[in-house]
């Protein structure tokens, strides 16, 4: 019997039969009268029926003089009792599967499903049914495990709805699918991996779609390639360069998904204002000066722990700068102080440790600001730039015992940085100063010497020159505190300026390269640094992005265990080492 409040399930006659048969009418609302039932006798038959094989195998049998009559009290009486009697042999927890009812909207047989203008997935059928077809639906979106109430499906058709939305785990569960269409929708892209549980998938249809064959669609342009599956023309929408051309057919997306960035990697508790790296014994290792510490210290990286760590220290008096040389195996260190001459540490590999070497004429070096090391004809130089009135700039010789003073250039003009560039085969020297603009040294392979040879016009009070190539072009980078900085590049005859770059306060512009991403880091001490990227087609820098150091001296790159860093030393805060990493936009 079903009472006014009966679901679709059993009514509440069969209530003490355990379950009865399906039913597909609505509840009745509470305080409306109850919906009309079947009678008690054919409600009794269906859960007699439900109950038939059960009572038959337990050997439950009318007593004689108890024939099940269809009408009177007695006989509706005895049923009951007979099916009570019966339900109390059943085990508990035992369930009688319901019948499943076909929707309004579908087709049903045994084993298959087609609904056609519905806009829902039927969901009072068989678990085990093997295919289902939505066609000419309504459907605007697949959701997450939208089937995975039909585990057994092997065919799959979802064609001619108006599906613009996919979830990533619309098809989990469906293992045994070997068929699926997507035809004639509005999918314009699909989820990262949401064929990834599709194990069996022979076929895929995706005709009628239009796909935006950007950043989002990388993943499907490399599954395409690599799955045994069949799979149906995907045909492009945008962008405009591969507009109605198959997803097959576009140029690889290494280039145009993926871009880069900067991110913290290690914090180091003190100020610095110059950074070096070299490498030695297939180790990499960093030299720091600090001069409010009076050190230099030496770094190496823990290919374990995935950061620099301190390895040895060098005392000094106030030490501007820290450069190593390498020469036949041995490692040199120049520290350049302020106070009480500069010196060269060698490193003692019975010490573990660096021990001093030789001295650096105080008369000859009174203000160090720069050293910059170079070879000429398979021969080791290095120059300190001296920023005092009455200094000297002086090039230093390895004569296999030791440096040696090999040259002193021009007087009085504060040098405060010297950069070694090859311009068309031969050596030069370019020398800025906040007394005159940047003078450019050639090397004469007659006297052996670095005679005067050219400046760089209408740039004066330049900090420093750094140089650089990208595609075989030389460039250089020009600091200016005050004013623009510049970049200039070589045109054969003489260095032409290409951009001007905002740069008040600025103590460092600082080229460097990863790959084939190029950089210019300008440091400011009024405001954040910049980080600007080589753009190839406009051949300019374009603001890439803004880092907060205080009062940045100098930017390294380091690069080790196939992962690359910059550091960034900080004259009033902390040394921060930048990771640069690689950013997959198809994700």
């Amino acid at each position: 019997m079903s009472g006014g409040r009966g679901g679709a399930g059993a009514g509440a006659g069969a209530r003490g039969a355990g379950a009865g048969p399906a039913r597909c009418s609505a509840a009745a609302r509470p305080g409306s009268p109850a919906a009309p039932g079947p009678s008690a006798a054919a409600a009794a038959a269906a859960a007699a029926a439900a109950l038939g094989l059960r009572a038959a195998a337990l050997g439950l049998r009318a007593a004689p003089g108890m024939a099940l009559r269809r009408g009177g009290p007695a006989g509706r009486g005895r049923l009951l009792l007979l099916l009570l009697g019966a339900a109390s042999l059943v085990r508990p927890g035992a369930q009688v599967r319901r019948l499943a009812r076909c929707p309004a909207t579908c087709s049903c047989t045994k084993e298959s499903i087609i609904c056609v203008g519905s806009s829902w997935v039927p969901r009072t059928v068989p678990g085990d049914i093997s295919s289902l077809s939505l066609v000419n639906g309504t459907f605007l979106e697949i959701k997450d495990r939208m089937f995975s109430h039909l585990p057994s499906l092997q065919l799959l058709f979802i064609e001619g709805n108006k599906i613009e939305t996919i979830s990533r785990n619309a098809f989990r569960g469906l293992r045994d699918l070997t068929h699926l269409s997507l035809a004639n929708n509005h999918i314009k892209a699909l989820p990262r991996d949401v064929f990834s549980d599709l194990d069996s998938l022979i076929e895929l249809d995706l005709r009628g779609n239009k796909f935006e064959c950007d950043c989002k669609a990388k993943w499907l342009y490399l599954w395409l390639k690599m799955t045994n599956s069949t799979v149906s023309d995907v045909l492009c929408i945008g962008p405009p360069e591969y507009q109605e051309k198959k997803l097959n057919d576009v140029p690889s997306f290494d280039y145009e998904c993926t871009t880069t960035d900067f991110v913290v990697h290690q914090t180091l508790p003190y100020q610095s204002v110059s950074v070096d790296t070299f490498n030695s014994k297939n180790d990499v290792y960093v030299a720091i000066a600090q001069p409010s510490m009076e050190n230099c210290m030496v770094l190496e990286w823990d290919h374990i722990e995935m950061n620099f760590r301190s390895y040895d220290n060098i005392t000094g008096q106030s030490i501007v700068g820290c450069k190593a040389i390498l020469i036949d195996d041995q490692v040199f260190v120049v520290v350049a102080q302020l106070f009480g001459g500069s010196h060269i540490y060698k490193y003692d590999e019975s010490w573990t440790k660096f021990v001093k070497f030789q001295d650096i004429e105080v008369s000859r070096i009174s203000k160090p600001n720069d050293i910059e090391l170079f070879q000429i004809e398979d021969e080791t130089f290095f120059i300190i730039a001296d920023s005092s009135k009455a200094g000297l700039s002086t090039v230093y010789k390895w004569n296999s015992k030791g440096f040696y003073s090999y040259q002193s250039l021009h007087e009085w003009f504060r040098d405060t940085d010297a950069e070694f560039v090859d311009i068309d085969g031969k050596s030069h020297l370019i020398l800025s100063s906040r007394s005159q603009v940047p003078i450019i040294l050639q090397w004469n392979k007659s006297s052996k010497k670095f005679v005067p040879h050219s400046d760089i016009p209408n740039m004066e009070d330049v900090l420093a020159v750094k140089s650089f190539r990208m595609q075989n072009a030389l460039y250089l980078s020009l600091t200016r505190f005050i004013g623009d900085s510049r970049v200039m590049r070589w045109n054969s005859k003489q260095f032409v300026e290409i951009q001007a770059l905002p740069s008040r306060g600025a103590m460092t512009l600082q080229p460097f390269s990863f790959k084939d991403n190029h950089y210019l880091a300008l440091g400011s001490d009024y405001t954040f640094s910049q980080i600007y990227q080589w753009d190839k087609e406009k051949q300019l820098f374009k603001k890439f992005k803004e880092i907060y150091v205080q009062a940045p001296r100098c930017f390294t790159a380091v690069s080790t265990d196939r992962r690359d860093f910059f550091f960034a030393s900080s004259f009033k805060g902390k040394t921060k080492i930048f990771e640069h990493i690689v950013v997959d936009l198809s994700l």
